[in-house]
């Protein structure tokens, strides 16, 4: 039982807290099990809304999946979903026969599966009007009730920021590794520089920096011009010794397969577009090879923080 409840409890609070902590611990463990059958972890996020970093994590996920990894894709953009509408998937929630059986998630295709808070909504138009400790609670039930499997990639789509969401992730998954997206001009760099800041302050290694929105090219004469300016993100790799994984430029095609659904990525054309994004996925394979799993699946999760002062909570 907690220590937490104090002497002044009553029975009935004792024997709720008690409960609390046994389902806590059932979930941890949960936690703990499902990790140790995924190799790697990849938050991608930035500081800046509208940057693309939902175009960035589907058509990693894509990518990766189009190479023949096991690949997940779980959205944590809780008051945003959009991988669902992205690819096209309109499935609902098929709770298990048995209730201890984990969810099976949404599938794209035999290599790419997919959570999202819309996967579970009756109205997928419903606002979500959650505070923290919902939303954490929803991102331990992503990992625990749902039936991942055995993956070589596990990407997380996050909301725009460094709050609840990523924070959840960093806490609960220990050794997921974060990439950084941002456009080149200077108000989205700005803020980027606030999410390398939080993953340094939580001890999460960053893969590197991806600069979206680089360029756009030209449907008609396939010249590239340079709407937000050109090497905020490389630059600001630099600035911070870390890996810039590549431009990533606009193209109408790729805009228009995410809202209608049918992922430009996944076909077979050629674009700048698509060669970029196979640029960076080539350089994070090198980063985070499909090997072993790098964290003991039974270790507790440690301090969010790095050290070893602080307690768990």
């Amino acid at each position: 039982m907690s220590s937490s409840c104090g002497s002044s409890c009553g029975s009935d609070q004792k024997s709720s807290c008690g409960s609390k902590d046994a389902h806590l611990a059932q979930q941890e463990i949960a936690i703990t099990k499902s990790l140790g059958k995924i190799k790697n972890k990849i938050l991608v996020m930035s500081g800046k809304g509208g940057v693309g970093k939902s175009t960035v994590a589907v058509n990693m996920a894509l990518c990766l999946a189009k190479k023949g990894h096991k690949v997940g894709l779980m959205d944590v953009d809780l008051h945003g979903p959009d991988v669902c509408r992205m690819l096209n998937l309109t499935g609902s929630l098929m709770a298990p026969e048995n209730p201890d059986d984990l969810i099976p998630p949404l599938t794209f295709n035999d290599h790419l599966k997919v959570v999202s808070l819309e996967y579970m909504m009756k109205n997928r138009d419903d606002a979500i009007i959650w505070r923290g400790p919902l939303k954490i609670q929803a991102i331990r039930q992503f990992i625990a009730d749902m039936d991942w499997g055995e993956l070589d990639y596990l990407i997380v789509d996050a909301p725009p920021g460094t709050g609840d969401e990523p924070l959840s992730v960093a806490q609960t998954m220990p050794g997921v590794h974060a990439v950084v997206v941002t456009t080149p001009q200077a108000v989205a760099l700005a803020d980027v520089r606030k999410s390398i800041n939080f993953c340094r302050a939580v001890a999460m290694p960053i893969v590197g920096v991806v600069e979206n929105m680089s360029g756009f090219i030209c449907p008609h004469c396939s010249e590239t011009v340079d709407i937000f300016s050109k090497g905020g993100g490389e630059q600001t790799a630099r600035d911070f010794d870390l890996p810039f994984l590549g431009r990533v430029p606009m193209d109408p095609r790729v805009v228009i397969a995410g809202d209608t659904g049918a992922p430009y990525l996944s076909s077979d054309e050629d674009s700048p577009a698509i060669k970029a994004f196979d640029a960076v996925v080539a350089t994070i394979e090198q980063r985070l090879p499909p090997g072993p799993v790098t964290v003991n699946p039974f270790a507790a999760p440690g301090c969010a923080c790095g050290s070893s002062g602080c307690g768990s909570n």
